[in-house]
């Protein structure tokens, strides 16, 4: 197979994969209208990139500058979202930067190992710089060094290359590492939801028999105890945004906080509403069955 249609393939490959990856993380089904604002910035930045024309030696640094601007702009026109789902979107940003450069070029393996993976760091650097810091002043001196490190690791594939490493091997390895590292995040960041949820049951917003299920990374892909899995699904994204909507809250200054304690409220009111509904979907069920059993025992 040649380097253009192997490159080609494995962008297409890397796509289907950030989306069964965001799938089993977030449980939206929905990845097209996550992923079409960092694509459409990514597109646009790989056609900078090809216009500019630059030798091997400055195009890290051109293609580190363009992701990075792309993943600002996504960040700063999509919704909020947490470092790891930045990154997976950073990513999928990188692999659109790199569609135009994989057809009728001389690097096309190069350009979406080089793409992908400044995509992934820039698009971790500035979401963690937006999720983290309140302060506008500090945020733009987090995403310059964001910028510094995306053309950093730009320059990976072209160092690996002059160890000896094929360009396919490189191409291949960061199409499965990037999609690793966030089904890793999943398992890290597990401990902290649970935490949460803990809190809110004992808040009594949530069951206590709710928790484990709605914060294991397997557990949670299941129905649970709940008579609808979808129920339960959607319970399990709700459950998650009022986890990271309390972890974003520590950061902000008091007015933005209390718009963020608003959005809590609503988020457990829903829970609330959707635990009820289901309980009673369940009675409705049940009820039934057990008269008849009544009925036959006398």
């Amino acid at each position: 197979m040649s380097e253009p249609v192997l490159a080609l393939v494995i962008v297409l490959a890397f796509f289907v994969t950030i989306a069964v990856v965001r799938l089993f993380k977030t449980l939206d089904s929905d990845f097209w209208s996550a992923v079409a604002t960092p694509v459409i910035a990514g597109l646009a930045a790989g056609l900078l990139i090809r216009f500019a024309g630059l030798g091997s030696t400055l195009r890290p640094l051109m293609i580190g500058t363009a992701v990075t601007l792309a993943a600002l702009y996504a960040r700063l026109t999509g919704d909020e979202s947490e470092p790891a789902d930045g990154m997976l979107l950073g990513a999928a940003g990188g692999a659109a930067a790199s569609i135009p450069l994989v057809i009728n070029t001389d690097f096309e393996l190069q350009a979406f190992a080089t793409c992908v993976i400044a995509g992934a760091v820039a698009g971790y650097g500035v979401t963690f710089a937006a999720f983290h810091v309140a302060d506008k002043m500090r945020q733009l001196i987090l995403d310059v060094i964001t910028a510094v490190v995306a053309v950093a690791a730009a320059h990976i594939p072209y160092a690996l290359s002059r160890l000896g490493v094929s360009n396919a091997r490189i191409a291949i390895g960061t199409a499965i590492l990037i999609p690793l590292l966030a089904v890793g995040t999943v398992f890290r960041q597990w401990p902290d939801i649970r935490a949460e949820l803990r809190h809110e049951a004992s808040l009594g917003f949530v069951d206590d028999a709710d928790v484990r299920p709605t914060a294991h990374p397997f557990l949670r892909l299941g129905r649970a105890r709940w008579n609808d899995p979808h129920a339960h699904r959607e319970f399990v994204r709700v459950a998650n945004r009022i986890a990271l909507r309390k972890r974003q809250q520590r950061n902000r200054p008091d007015e933005m906080a209390r718009l963020y304690q608003l959005e809590i409220i609503k988020l457990r009111m829903q829970l609330q509403q959707m635990t009820r509904i289901d309980h009673d979907t369940l009675l409705s069920r049940t009820t039934p069955h057990d008269e008849t059993q009544d009925h036959f025992t006398r």
